[in-house]
């Protein structure tokens, strides 16, 4: 096995990373706090800070919470390293999902460490209803979740069928 086979998820990951770090950057350098800046008839470029979880959860927890999330990533992150490395080389779904999930998990966890929360800016909507402001990171996240549950089903319905 080559040196790349063997670390090319872990590049994914680290793209995905940089894309999101990219991005906030430029989200911190051109955008005012809260104040939306038009792209599309559904979607805003809105810069804010979370300092809770997916949707806000905690958010207004008094602080304990940052090294909760903190605690939570880093295990998660050596987890899905090991999954990644003992993952056989055929298996692409599996390790893209895990690439991804990786790389959001790392974006969103640099924040927290930096930044001491996590900054989100992609707003969509329809009308007077928004979705919950995220990132690329959580993007990434959740794209790689969603793999993940496809990669599983097919698993499973190859052992049934």
């Amino acid at each position: 096995m080559t040196i790349l086979k063997k670390y090319f998820w872990i590049l994914i990951a680290l793209a995905i990373f940089a894309i999101d770090r990219g991005t906030k950057m430029l989200v911190l350098n051109y955008l005012t706090l809260e104040e939306p800046v038009s792209v599309l008839p559904i979607l805003n470029l809105f810069l804010t800070f979370n300092t809770g979880a997916a949707f806000s959860f905690l958010n207004q927890a008094g602080g304990w919470q940052e090294w909760l999330f903190i605690g939570i990533a880093i295990v998660v992150t050596v987890f899905l390293i090991i999954w990644l490395f003992r993952t056989p080389i055929k298996e692409n779904l599996l390790k893209i999902s895990l690439a991804l999930i990786l790389g959001g998990t790392l974006g969103n966890l640099y924040d927290r460490i930096v930044y001491h929360k996590v900054i989100d800016f992609i707003d969509f909507y329809f009308r007077k209803w928004h979705y919950p402001i995220f990132n690329i990171a959580d993007s990434a996240i959740c794209i790689g979740a969603v793999l993940l549950l496809i990669d599983l089903i097919w698993k499973e319905k190859a052992k049934e069928g």
